[in-house]
């Protein structure tokens, strides 16, 4: 037999396409060609695919090798091919059964002994593995990351002799296992939290509803405490939407954290950070900050002191819940539904009005600092909370604690309960036809809103986000209907709206 077929999967976003290794054999002076829009890493695999089957007492073939990788149009990179590769070699030279290769997928770096080596986005071909049928085989190193996908058929092999041994019936490969799963909760707790009374309660708004938050105060009041506890108060994630999460960390290249696959990302890039650190990118496309937080929270601190030009790049994923990124000759789309904290100064000394009066920035300067977060952002993020500079009575060591985080999650995951039932999403996801059906105001309260929007000079997309934001309050006092006091605060917590409505007056 002078021709092979091997099944193997790229790596594509987070998606993994398959690609048919077709290996052909012909006359000729021996010589070794891969084809089919192979990038540097691929094209050097002949190399480490010789050395490896010689390694493994196998005959490497003195003739004219011909290696397609199908279809030609999908570009192809690092070492995964390397195991289809040398499987294909074999089979079209005999030394394998290729009646053994059927509903099978191979993926896997070689060594030059014939060893196994770990490679990235595993988990996107175990995925689409299971869904085609077929019987996946990768390094050991890869297994646990590979187990994650329930009731997929996977293997484990360490070296490409043990891989030949059980294609030909001699030796049975184990099944993949996953790793085990931190089930305790010991991340930051709520209950660490001294006073702040309406900034707690705007942070279980926020995470009963999915919306976004800015906190804005002094420095040393707790915002990024504040900020950290979220995920703590946030519904656990269910078993697709950890998959997810887990798909994409596998893709990055950072790698998955396997104990704790299952928690809510937290992402907080340095104010540094570029557009493209942000979004993704690369020759090689990989996702960038805010799809590894997808379905957890992106907090940014500092909001006032990041480039004005990278947090406009937010603008879109926001709305979306995906970012799209376009290279020459590559595309690749990431999700990136996330919920995004902020926190920021009032000020460029951070004390602006504060009781204490230190501040002596002028009115411009603040202007200025302010305006650094431009008002198209700041109109997708639902609540802008004013954290004050904490009373010296909260401080003491006997003050009495707040709430913890396990007491609040359970108010949360009873309002996002209501909400599933209601329209099987949170409510800040919810689309304008949505929200017109689930925010109802009465007469009185329709009113009441109207003139906000006038006083404030609030746009629509604002307006609609008080209506989930008051269809979410109503929700946490388990109540049908949005009433004033439920409006009343949602339009509260629009901070800013109200600083640049004086303003302008």
């Amino acid at each position: 037999m002078s021709l092979a077929l091997i099944h193997s999967r790229a790596r594509d976003g987070v998606h993994a396409p398959a690609v048919r290794v077709e290996v052909h054999l012909s006359g000729g002076l021996p010589h070794t060609a891969i084809v089919g829009l192979p990038e540097a890493a691929v094209r050097e695999s002949k190399d480490r695919v010789h050395a490896a089957i010689q390694n493994a007492q196998f005959e490497y073939p003195a003739r004219r090798i011909t290696i397609n990788l199908a279809p030609a149009d999908l570009p192809k990179d690092g070492a995964r091919f390397d195991l289809p590769i040398a499987l294909g070699i074999l089979a079209a030279t005999g030394q394998i059964p290729g009646e053994a290769l059927t509903h099978c997928e191979f993926l896997g770096e070689l060594a030059l002994t014939g060893e196994l080596r770990a490679i990235d986005g595993v988990l996107p071909a175990a995925i689409a593995a299971k869904a085609a049928g077929h019987t996946l085989f990768v390094p050991q190193a890869s297994g646990a990351e590979a187990a994650l996908v329930a009731d997929a058929d996977v293997r484990v092999a360490r070296t490409l002799l043990e891989i030949c041994a059980h294609l030909h019936g001699r030796k049975h490969l184990p099944a993949a296992v996953a790793a085990a799963v931190s089930e305790g909760d010991d991340g930051p707790d709520l209950a660490d939290v001294r006073g702040q009374a309406h900034a707690r309660r705007a942070l279980e708004i926020a995470a009963a509803g999915a919306h976004n938050l800015l906190f804005i105060g002094p420095p040393g009041c707790g915002k990024t405490l504040l900020a950290s506890r979220l995920p703590g108060i946030l519904p656990p994630l269910d078993e697709a939407e950890a998959l997810e999460t887990a798909a994409i960390a596998s893709v990055s290249g950072r790698g998955i954290d396997l104990s704790r696959w299952k928690q809510r990302p937290w992402r907080a890039p340095h104010h540094t950070a570029s557009a493209v650190a942000l979004v993704g990118g690369g020759a090689d496309p990989r996702p960038g900050e805010i799809s590894l937080a997808h379905h957890g929270v992106l907090f940014l601190d500092e909001l006032a002191e990041w480039d004005r030009y990278t947090l406009d790049v937010l603008r879109e994923p926001l709305e979306s819940g995906r970012v799209l990124i376009s290279r020459a000759a590559r595309q690749a789309e990431f999700p990136a539904r996330f919920q995004l904290v902020a926190a920021m100064n009032p000020c460029p000394c951070g004390w602006a009005g504060d009781a204490s009066s230190r501040c002596r920035c002028t009115a411009e300067q603040i202007a200025r600092y302010r305006s650094r977060v431009s008002g198209p952002l700041l109109d997708r993020i639902d609540l802008h909370v004013a954290v004050p500079r904490l009373a010296h009575g909260d401080l003491r060591a006997d003050a009495p604690p707040g709430e913890d985080s396990a007491t609040v999650r359970a108010r949360v995951m009873q309002a996002r309960a209501v909400q599933r039932r209601r329209a099987g999403k949170p409510n800040a996801l919810l689309g304008q036809r949505e929200t017109e059906r689930s925010c109802r105001l009465a007469a009185t309260d329709q009113l009441l809103l109207e003139r906000a929007i006038d006083a404030l000079q609030l746009s629509a997309r604002a307006a609609h986000r008080i209506l989930r934001m008051a269809r979410t309050i109503a929700d946490l006092a388990g109540c049908d209907a949005i009433t004033t006091a439920h409006l009343g605060e949602a339009i509260g917590y629009r901070q800013l709206d109200r600083r640049a409505a004086t303003a302008a007056a």
